[in-house]
């Protein structure tokens, strides 16, 4: 990542709104939000097979499910946060994954300029190209800043998107089985 070059378009955010760069509380602003953005796009240098390469040996092909996984990520069209929780559930193929490691999935791509649908699309995509289970599903449930603090200003307002893949994709029973246990 380029830092200075965040810096410098921090600098022109502030000026272009009529701040002071100089003010005592903006001085050091610019290289914060560098900093931060350094952090909270850390995921464009990261890839999810990281994470869902070291799998574990298991009998039995029962439904695995992670639950409430917090996620924030920045909306791509306005760079504000958004932020939830994320679902995953797989039916393994003879091979888990440690539980860990669905989360730092979630993250990689979250970590990212970033729309919900995709952002879930990418989440089952990964666990079903790495892990190789004979399904995945994957929801995620989300509140949207550009939504709740500027444009129709409709705080508490969530958006719910899944994405289902091999089993999933087709047994509505194993859907809902999935959705009454979130």
């Amino acid at each position: 990542m380029d830092l200075k070059k965040i810096e410098t378009g921090v600098k022109l955010i502030l000026e272009g709104i009529g701040e002071d760069c100089l003010r005592e509380g903006l001085i050091e602003t610019p290289k914060r939000v560098a900093k931060m953005y350094e952090e909270i796009f850390s995921g464009l240098t990261q890839t999810s097979e990281e994470y869902l390469t070291k799998t574990f040996t298991a009998d039995g092909n029962e439904m695995v499910i992670e639950k409430d996984i917090t996620l924030y990520s920045m909306c791509e069209h306005h760079l504000m946060p958004f932020y939830g929780k994320a679902h995953i559930a797989y039916i393994p193929n003879g091979e888990v994954v440690g539980i860990s490691k669905l989360a730092r999935t979630v993250d990689v791509f979250a970590k990212r300029p970033q729309i919900q649908e995709r952002l879930t699309c990418e989440i089952a995509d990964a666990v079903m190209e790495n892990l190789k289970p004979l399904g995945v599903i994957v929801a995620i449930e989300a509140e949207h800043t550009c939504m709740t603090m500027r444009g129709v200003k409709k705080p508490g307002t969530k958006t719910f998107t899944f994405a289902c893949r091999g089993e999933f994709k087709n047994n509505q029973d194993l859907r809902n089985t999935f959705f009454n246990l979130i």
